[in-house]
């Protein structure tokens, strides 16, 4: 009689694995508390800067002036001065001082001008330098006009000058290197919140001991994948989520103007953030294999931690000239350009053959970051101890 065969296990596929992984990481850090005051945090700061545009839109509604006497001969000025300061006027006329004093004081009007020998401004409170300046240049104008009419001078209409821009930029550009500057800054944060995630996930992982019983199942590289697919689908989610409210409010809000080419700018971002995800992500946790606790980590992220400040610097000097050397340069260096390049393009400065170039090198950058760093994580994720050098994790067994 013949002994009983042996029940065969069969191993789930590596798929299975790093979707088990990426799922435990999931549901790990979403009720994770630092996660969730960041998401609300995040979400107050563009609710507030959407109401603060608003507000600061609502300035734009045109100076009301009212007027006591010739009012009709005054509004040119008026309206001549107030279009050199950017602004816009709106007159008045009213039958008497008394009359102009009590819509002063009503607020009916922002200002009460009264014509004569010995013009007069008045507002209610504190005065308006703009609206002074404007008032005076006007009042001035058109005494030189009556000065010179009384005089029997003619003067010619004053040639238009014609203003041409060398260098123009495209049509709203400035919204879209503000929505792409928002990209910039949400791309920065979410890259060292999630990187932190990773990195204290090993961590935790190594000191717990929970690691080994994790690699008796599945290979260091599946282990890796699941987390940062994990940890990057939640940052994917979130971005989004940030970015459909922010959008969808500027726009309901009027700040936006531009639905279509904002959105285009909005999925750039989206894809700058994917491949500085995946490049980080990487970094972050292959340097936390390193270490086997969270005193350590601060050691071992450092570089990373200040490649990510640096361009954000760098992103933050490009939103005031995205054409210069510095930005375009860097737009380029993997690890810099999914901060820079973003603002450039929204800027009109970067052609569509310098943002394919950009991706391309940060694809070549993600595959080699991705296969070093899984050989450091493999290498050094089952030893704990004191703090492992790179070249011992890349030189171990596996």
């Amino acid at each position: 009689m013949s002994a009983p065969e042996a029940p065969t296990v069969t191993r789930p596929s590596s798929l299975r694995q790093v979707g088990l992984v990426a799922r435990r990481e999931v549901s790990t850090r979403i009720t994770d508390r630092t996660f969730l005051v960041t998401t609300v945090v995040t979400l107050v700061l563009i609710i507030g800067l959407l109401v603060f545009q608003v507000l600061l839109n609502s300035d734009d509604d045109p100076t009301r002036v009212g007027v006591v006497g010739s009012s009709s001969t005054i509004e040119p000025f008026l309206t001549e001065q107030a279009t050199a300061f950017g602004q816009e006027v709106q007159v008045s006329s009213a039958a008497d001082e008394a009359e102009l004093r009590t819509q002063v004081e009503d607020g009916d009007v922002d200002a009460g001008l009264v014509l004569g020998d010995r013009p007069q401004l008045l507002f209610d409170e504190s005065a308006d330098d703009s609206v002074v300046s404007i008032v005076r240049g006007a009042v001035a104008a058109e005494s030189v006009q009556e000065q010179l009419v009384a005089a029997g001078v003619r003067l010619d209409s004053p040639p238009a000058v014609q203003v041409v821009e060398l260098q123009p930029r495209q049509a709203g550009s400035d919204q879209l290197i503000g929505v792409a500057s928002a990209g910039a800054f949400l791309t920065y944060f979410l890259l060292i919140l999630f990187g932190q995630f990773a990195a204290q996930g090993v961590v935790e992982e190594k000191s717990s001991r929970v690691v080994e019983l994790l690699l008796s199942t599945m290979r260091p590289w599946q282990l890796l994948a699941g987390k940062i697919l994990g940890l990057g689908v939640l940052g994917l989610l979130q971005i989004v989520l940030l970015a459909v409210i922010g959008l969808g409010g500027a726009l309901a809000a009027g700040v936006l103007d531009l639905p279509g080419q904002a959105v285009g700018t909005v999925a750039q971002s989206l894809m700058w953030f994917i491949l500085a995800y995946a490049l980080y992500a990487s970094l972050f946790a292959a340097a936390a294999s390193l270490v086997s606790r969270q005193e350590d980590l601060g050691s071992v992220l450092t570089p990373m931690t200040m490649l990510l400040v640096v361009g954000f610097i760098i992103a933050v000097q490009a939103i005031g000239n995205p054409g210069g050397t510095l930005a375009t340069v860097t737009s380029f260096v993997p690890g810099v350009s999914p901060l820079v390049m973003p603002i450039r393009a929204a800027a009109g400065e970067a052609s569509v053959w310098e943002v394919l170039v950009a991706v391309a090198l940060m694809l070549v950058a993600v595959v080699l970051v991705v296969r070093l760093g899984g050989r450091i994580y493999a290498g050094a994720l089952l030893r704990t101890g004191g703090k492992i050098k790179y070249r011992e994790a890349l030189t171990a067994e596996r």
